[in-house]
């Protein structure tokens, strides 16, 4: 026992990956990882090992291999992870050109039968999955979603520290509703009550109107009682807000930032893009309408649409009309807004709003707008949304002492990722998701 772990703690210090074996002239060998699969041909036994930069081939040939490597080799579970010592050679046959002919193996920890098929075409209904999330993240298609999520949230992060912007972390636990409504979960905060925070909207605008660009990727709550392909119970946003800047001018950054996040992954994830079977993903072009323009396009290829709001069909039906493209609607009516969207030319008496929504691949990615920093004016869109101006003193007052115009947006990072993959359901591109009936694992 002593020997296996001083091996596997020499491993530890200097891990090879097995792309290092393609990329490097290596002959011999010490390598850790997943049993991906056995099989057995006559005298000569292969097992697939992976790691999270590829496979290879592992190949025992009888009477040549040590029988006790021999033997074992297709008696071992698969994701079983295991250590191999060997020499490397050159083979056609193997995948990428390359095998390791073993003199050693080592079982560090053999696992169990498996509760869900995890080949890369598993047949295991997504709920059962989710169940074992931990297991599901074995395969190599569920690995390349969250390595292009990671490449997103990545992006956007350095995207916007380039141009200036404070990176802040919001308060999770709120003392009220930070855009309005009931669908709040409630907390005991000791002897008050308090809740999940449901958008860091509140807090953005107070730094933003201090330090003129703040930016933030943070978990959010929202306890509304949908079971839908596109919503979650939690997830994560990525928000910016900037002071001194009107609707164009945060259009503009969305635009932008879109612009440079598909790029990135379009450079950055190819492999993944491939094993995903994502073929038609282009860097998109922009388009802006106001949202009376979308309304008689709507009526002309008969869709409805509500009087303040699109419909999922309209959604998708701008994506057949302007393909691979960011559709901005504005001039957005101020009814189908938040209480803290600016009136229209900052007219307490419009029924427009300076909001908007940015439509992509026939699905909303983001909604925003100028803010209202007038206290007067935001007291009285309060109480015109039914809620109650004592409940939101300290946000209402932040806007007393030398508050400038500002405006902002938000991107769901889980839905953003659904969009661009085309994934059927937003909790695929979810690590561990969170709806009505899911608390584990």
């Amino acid at each position: 026992m002593k020997k296996m772990k001083d091996k596997l703690d020499k491993l530890n210090s200097r891990r090879i990956l097995i792309r290092d074996i393609f990329d490097k002239n290596i002959k011999e060998i010490e390598i850790a990882g997943w049993v991906h699969n056995t099989r057995e041909l006559g005298k000569i036994k292969f097992l697939i090992l992976r790691d999270l930069s590829g496979i290879i081939q592992i190949t025992a040939t009888k009477g040549k291999t040590k029988d006790e490597i021999f033997d074992s080799i297709t008696k071992i579970s698969r994701e079983s992870v295991i250590y191999i010592k060997g020499k490397v050679k050159a083979s056609k046959q193997a995948p990428g050109g390359k095998e390791i002919v073993p003199s050693e193996m080592i079982t560090i920890n053999k696992a169990e039968k498996l509760p869900i098929d995890v080949s890369e075409f598993s047949k295991t209904e997504l709920p059962k999955r989710l169940d074992y999330r931990f297991l599901d993240l074995h395969r190599k298609r569920i690995q390349s979603i969250f390595k292009i999520q990671s490449t997103i949230s990545m992006t956007f992060r350095e995207h916007f520290i380039k141009k200036g912007f404070i990176e802040f972390q919001p308060p999770s636990v709120i003392s009220s509703s930070s855009e309005g409504g009931t669908e709040l979960f409630k907390v005991k905060y000791f002897e008050k009550n308090a809740f999940l925070a449901q958008s860091p909207q509140l807090y953005k605008q107070m730094v933003a109107c201090s330090m003129e660009k703040a930016m933030t990727i943070t978990p959010v709550w929202r306890a509304e009682k949908h079971n839908t392909v596109r919503h979650l119970n939690e997830c994560r946003q990525m928000d910016i807000e900037m002071a001194f800047a009107k609707t164009m001018d945060i259009m503009k950054q969305i635009e932008e930032v879109v612009k440079d996040i598909v790029k990135n992954v379009l450079e950055k994830n190819k492999k993944e893009l491939e094993v995903l079977g994502v073929k038609n993903l282009k860097i998109p072009k922009a388009k802006y309408m106001t949202f009376a323009e979308i309304a008689d396009l709507m009526k002309k290829h008969k869709v409805k649409i509500e009087e303040d709001d699109l419909s999922q069909e309209a959604e998708r039906k701008l994506d057949e009309i302007f393909p691979e493209t960011i559709v901005f609607v504005y001039d957005w009516p101020l009814s189908g807004k938040p209480f803290y969207i600016m009136p229209k030319d900052e007219n307490p008496n419009a029924e427009l709003s300076e909001g908007f929504d940015a439509i992509y691949r026939g699905m909303e990615i983001s909604s925003g707008g100028q803010r209202i920093h007038l206290p007067e004016l935001l007291i009285k869109r309060l109480k015109a949304k039914g809620l109650n101006p004592n409940n939101f003193k300290s946000y209402i007052d932040s806007f007393r002492y030398g508050a400038p115009f500002h405006g902002g947006w938000s991107i769901g990072l889980e839905r953003f990722t659904q969009v661009l993959l085309g994934l059927e359901n937003i909790r695929e591109g979810t690590m561990f998701p969170r709806d009505r009936d899911r608390l584990i694992p």
